[in-house]
């Protein structure tokens, strides 16, 4: 069944993808893998937003658990049904996993939050973020990375690496959802086991 084998591979596709996520967003959250910065409110602020845990993360792998379960449902009625359902999964999904594609690239573009020299003294702040006046953003000067940013030590291409990772894999998830949407539809329509519906040759 065609519809079913779908869903299963979405589904398996979808987990491994959502752990790394979570992780990306977890390790944003702790530059120099130390707490203090986060209780001190010195994070970036796409990273505060958590997306990559419950957006990309949670939000996706309870999709991802009912594509798997509804991949084994039996009889035309119940698939059906439950075919539904999974559009709606995927529509969950695909929103979620698209907010944190969307928060990802913002965060990568804006640079991270970071104690650096400003003409008042050491300030925390976005010194990075594009600027016409200054330049067009540090991800194409990589002189910036290593000279503007005081504290933490090598936050830049902590955030560069991260944020990366999680808009690359939550990308990753919308185009599965999206391709998940088209196939349930398929089923809802076509029914359980169109794949194995073939013409019978006509008898003279």
């Amino acid at each position: 069944m065609c519809v079913s084998r779908c869903l299963r591979c979405v589904g398996v596709s979808l987990v491994p993808m959502a752990i790394v996520c979570m992780l990306s967003n977890i390790l944003l959250l702790l530059p120099e893998l130390k707490i203090r910065f986060l209780l001190e409110g010195h994070v970036t602020r796409e990273a505060t937003w958590a997306t990559g845990l419950w957006g990309s993360g949670f939000l996706v792998l309870l999709g991802a658990r009912a594509f798997v379960q509804s991949s084994k449902t039996r009889g035309c009625c119940a698939f059906r049904s439950e075919m539904l359902c999974q559009v709606a999964y995927s529509c969950m999904c695909l929103l979620a996993a698209g907010i944190c594609c969307l928060v990802s690239a913002t965060g990568l573009s804006q640079g991270p939050l970071c104690l650096y020299n400003a003409t008042s003294g050491s300030t925390w702040g976005v010194p990075l973020q594009p600027d016409p006046n200054r330049h067009a953003g540090y991800l194409y000067n990589r002189t910036l990375w290593s000279g503007v940013c005081l504290e933490p030590r090598g936050v830049v291409q902590w955030n560069v690496a991260l944020f990366s990772v999680m808009g690359g894999s939550s990308g990753l998830q919308t185009l599965l959802c999206a391709a998940n949407i088209l196939n349930s539809l398929l089923g809802l329509i076509l029914g359980q086991g169109f794949c194995h519906n073939k013409v019978s040759p006509v008898s003279v």
